[in-house]
C-alpha cells in the first residue's frame, strides 16, 4: 500500500476550516436562539397589552357607574363629599396602582437573558476555563 503523508499545512487548514465551521455553527444557533426569545417576549408584550386594555375598559366603566350610584346615593345631603371621596378613591387607586406597575417592571428579568448567559458561557469555554 502507497500512503503519501499528508503535509502538515493540510492538517492545519483543514482543522481552521473545522474550527471556523464549528464556530458559525454556535453563532448561528444563539442568533436562533436570540430570535425565539425575541419573538416569545413580542407575544407576551402584545397579549399583555391587550388583557390590560379590555381590563382597563371595563375597570373604567365600572368604576364611572359606581361613583355614580355613590353621588346619587348622597345627592340631598353630601354630594360634594361623595364626589371627593370618589375622586381621592380613584387616585388612590390609580396611585397604587401605578406604583406596582413600576415595581413589577425593575423586578423583570432583562430581555435576552438566556442568549446573554450562552454568550457568556461559550465566552468562558473558548478562553479556556470550562466549568
Amino acid at each position: 500500500m502507497d500512503s503519501q503523508p499528508t503535509p502538515s499545512g493540510a492538517g492545519l487548514g483543514a482543522s481552521l476550516r473545522a474550527l471556523g465551521a464549528t464556530l458559525l455553527e454556535m453563532l448561528g444557533t444563539r442568533a436562533e436562539l436570540a430570535v425565539i426569545e425575541l419573538r416569545e417576549e413580542a407575544d407576551r408584550r402584545k397579549e399583555g397589552l391587550a388583557l390590560a386594555m379590555v381590563a382597563g375598559i371595563f375597570l373604567a366603566l365600572a368604576m364611572l357607574l359606581a361613583a355614580l350610584f355613590v353621588v346619587l346615593v348622597f345627592w340631598d345631603t353630601h354630594r360634594l363629599a361623595a364626589l371627593a371621596g370618589v375622586t381621592a378613591l380613584y387616585l388612590a387607586i390609580s396611585a397604587a396602582a401605578f406604583l406596582r406597575m413600576r415595581a413589577r417592571e425593575r423586578a423583570a428579568p432583562p430581555p435576552f437573558e438566556a442568549t446573554l448567559r450562552e454568550l457568556a458561557a461559550d465566552r468562558e469555554l473558548l478562553r479556556g476555563r470550562d466549568e
